[in-house]
Formats: structure tokens, C-alpha cells, sequence
């Protein structure tokens, strides 16, 4: 059974759809934030390896093709490496979780943020970021969360939230 949250969001509806999909994993979380669609999965082992005195933590954000509407074509058929944009976006999330994990907690966990659909209006990084919370809250994963991410602007001499890209152009 899925549980949906809906609020308003820096002047757009963002909805949160959990245990939707991706049942095995430990925390799933599709973000919806206007036509952008992520989703997020956090997954832990359940027994540590012996030696291991660190959190092996791995955030990925994966921005899929398809996403945008493009088929790749030609001799590369498939996803390539990570760009620039996704492993900035994979650090951001990182850094703005890893030290909300219980101390000595050391599983090795992963966090996974795919872009399923993307518009040109909300930037898919906020939404990633606000799933990786709620992922990993709502899973078993020792986590002394939420955070909440916004990308703030000044447009006119005037501070705005989560503009779209076009507009935080124009932003100093």
C-alpha cells in the first residue's frame, strides 16, 4: 500500500509517494515536484563487515535519457559515464547526509536517485535531495534526519526559491 504527501513547495505542488515501487528496498520515495519525477531507493546491508570502521556510504543520481525524451542513438546505445551535473548532484546529497548517520553505524549503504521525467521548471537536484530524506526516514536505516533542500536565487535584489533554471540565470 502506498502513502502519498502533497504540500505546496516554493510556489509549486510537490507530492511524495511512498512504498510505491521498488518494494525491496529499505526506502522508496517517488518525488514529484511538478512534471519532474524522481525516484529515490535507500538500501543497507543488515550485518557489518568485519574491519570496517567507516561508513561505506554510495549516493548516486542517475539522469536517464529517457528522462528528457531522448533515445541515445548511434554507436552508444546505452547509458555512458556519470556527467559532471550528476556527480555534483550525487556530492550535494552526500554531504548533506552523511553526518546525520548514527554514529558507528557502519553497513554498507547505498542511495539511489534516478530522474524518471524532467521539466524545464523544477530542478530534479532539490527533489533528489528531498527523497534521499525521506528514504532514508521512512526505511529502518539508522538516520537522524530530515533535511530539506532549496535553491535560492537573487533576482532584482530579490531572494527567491527553487526558480526555474531559465530564471536563476538572471540571478547574480
Amino acid at each position: 500500500m502506498s502513502n502519498v504527501f502533497s504540500t505546496d513547495f516554493a510556489g509549486r505542488n510537490i507530492s511524495l509517494k511512498a512504498n510505491y515501487v521498488a518494494a525491496q528496498a529499505d526506502g522508496a520515495i517517488l518525488v514529484y515536484y511538478g512534471d519532474t519525477v524522481v525516484l529515490v531507493t535507500a538500501v543497507s546491508l543488515k550485518s557489518i563487515r568485519e574491519g570496517v570502521d567507516f561508513l561505506p556510504l554510495t549516493v548516486d543520481y542517475q539522469e536517464m535519457t529517457f528522462a528528457a525524451g531522448k533515445i541515445p542513438g548511434g554507436f552508444f546505445k546505452r547509458e555512458g559515464r556519470p556527467n559532471e551535473r550528476e556527480v555534483l548532484t550525487s556530492r550535494i546529497i552526500d554531504r548533506a547526509i552523511r553526518p546525520l548517520f548514527t554514529k558507528g553505524y557502519y553497513s554498507e549503504t547505498q542511495l539511489v536517485a534516478t530522474l524518471l521525467s524532467v521539466d524545464k521548471e523544477n530542478d530534479p537536484d532539490v527533489a533528489s535531495m528531498i527523497g534521499a530524506s525521506v528514504a532514508l526516514g521512512i526505511s529502518d536505516i539508522p538516520f537522524k534526519g530530515p533535511i530539506a533542500g532549496v535553491r535560492v536565487g537573487r533576482i532584482n535584489g530579490e531572494l527567491v526559491a527553487n526558480a526555474s533554471p531559465e530564471k536563476m540565470k538572471e540571478s547574480e
